[in-house]
């Protein structure tokens, strides 16, 4: 989802508390604080040698001490409003970072009102080879047979 679609979720349910679901359903306890808003540029050469640049928009969501903390759709759209001088474009996708044992970073994939709370649903993001014919890597062949969540085997 990109800043654009995702500030519209926003601005249509303004009273709605606002949760988090990472992708094994688990949801983020809801006493969550945005502590961050980015840009975030990322400036690389992949393996082929080809070189390249991704930007997003970043949430941080921390968790505090304060169990009663809850941010609703309105307050958050504020907040993002405050980094409007920094954000380039509201067509950047989103993405949120989030620490539970270490520090992930997830893509926004969807949200919609449910249960009395606008529930964001958060995907996981995956490496890559980008060079896959310069490297001989066949486009079916990254993981030997097994779903990309599968980790290879120890040698």
């Amino acid at each position: 989802m990109n800043l654009r679609a995702f500030k519209a979720l926003l601005r249509q349910n303004p009273e709605q508390l606002v949760s988090f679901v990472l992708p094994d359903g688990e949801i983020i306890p809801s006493h969550y604080h945005v502590t961050e808003v980015g840009h975030v540029t990322k400036r690389f050469i992949d393996c082929g040698g080809t070189r390249r640049e991704a930007s997003s928009c970043q949430l941080q969501v921390w968790l505090g001490s304060d169990a009663d903390h809850r941010l609703t759709a309105g307050k958050l759209a504020g907040i993002l409003e405050l980094a409007t001088p920094i954000i380039p474009s509201d067509e950047l996708d989103l993405e949120v970072e989030y620490e539970a044992c270490a520090i992930s970073q997830y893509q926004v994939a969807a949200g919609e009102v449910r249960d009395d709370r606008l529930q964001i649903e958060l995907a996981s993001k995956h490496t890559n080879c980008l060079a896959k014919e310069a490297c001989g890597i066949e486009e079916d062949s990254c993981c030997e047979g097994k779903g990309c969540g599968e980790r290879p085997a120890k040698r």
